[in-house]
């Protein structure tokens, strides 16, 4: 199991806060249909996707020029409730709720030193030592992978055979073929880690590593670029992958995310597999070879 040091990077401006509640306002506004909200459509008398900016501000019950102002990026001096409205009438889920929260008022959320080191307490690494039958890591921000286990070794690679700076999921998904190969649905999986590093922004639009990181991936992934540009958000929950394995096949396994209570910004994710089916076989499998396989050098503790 490996803590990841932080590598400082060339340094990169850091995401523009307006810019991005802007761009988060545009796209909710442009997804929502009138009939969705009960409003009349007029059809092909419209000129743009979605609703119209009065409609939406009659929706918040707000006047068409303060939601011009915010949608401009102007959220210095927007109200908590006038925010909730705007939510409400853009129908956001929890996670683009927050995010909004985090784009308009960002003073508000106390915020941790983007540069400083990303640490997994040691009781953790000896957590994830034990869980000798279930693959898991620990992930921090930028979805930067932290710790693992040796049962998360033998489903997703080795990790501790990469440099620090490449133990990254969205480096992972967009720059490497084996995993597009890795997951079945890699779509979903692409599409998730961009909405993680969207949440991500929107708490630490400061953080300059991060920046550094969707500015690297705009230039070598189309499919990155198409994405980021979508603006979804999610939280890191729960839920099935199915990963075609190099080694043992097709596997369907159920994940489990937990946030840290001492560091919200580290989540600790586990796999399992149905009890009795094909996939726990695998997994049985997969964790006996690793039981049999030393510990590399590379991911002794520090």
């Amino acid at each position: 199991m490996e803590e990841q040091p932080e590598t400082v990077r060339e340094p990169a401006s850091a995401l523009d806060p307006r810019a991005e509640l802007s761009e988060f306002l545009r796209t909710r506004r442009a997804r929502l249909k009138p009939e969705d909200v009960g409003l009349p459509d007029f059809g092909r008398h419209r000129r743009v996707p979605g609703l119209r900016r009065e409609e939406l501000a009659q929706l918040a019950g707000v006047s068409v020029a303060y939601y011009t102002r915010l949608e401009q990026g102007n959220g210095r001096n927007v109200s908590a409730e006038v925010l909730d409205s705007i939510a409400r009438a853009l129908r956001l889920n929890d996670a683009e709720h927050a995010h909004l929260v985090h784009l308009a008022k960002p003073k508000q959320h106390k915020k941790k030193p983007a540069g400083r080191t990303q640490q997994v307490r040691g009781a953790l690494r000896q957590l994830l030592d034990t869980m000798d039958t279930v693959p898991a890591y620990v992930t921090g921000r930028r979805s930067d992978i932290l710790a693992w286990n040796r049962m998360a070794t033998a489903v997703f690679g080795d990790w501790a055979e990469l440099p620090a700076q490449e133990r990254n999921w969205a480096r992972l998904v967009f720059l490497r073929p084996d995993y597009r190969d890795l997951f079945v649905q890699w779509e979903q999986k692409a599409s998730d880690v961009v909405s993680f590093l969207r949440m991500d922004a929107g708490c630490s639009p400061d953080d300059p590593r991060l920046a550094s990181l969707v500015g690297e991936l705009s230039v070598k992934s189309e499919e990155f670029r198409r994405l980021w540009a979508m603006h979804d958000v999610k939280e890191k929950g729960y839920g099935v992958k199915n990963l075609r394995h190099p080694l043992v096949g097709d596997l369907t396994l159920s994940y489990e995310s937990f946030r840290l209570a001492d560091d919200a910004e580290q989540v600790l994710v586990t796999y399992h597999a149905e009890p009795g089916s094909p996939s726990a076989e695998a997994l049985r499998l997969l964790g006996s070879w690793a039981a049999d396989a030393p510990r590399p050098a590379s991911s002794a503790r520090p």
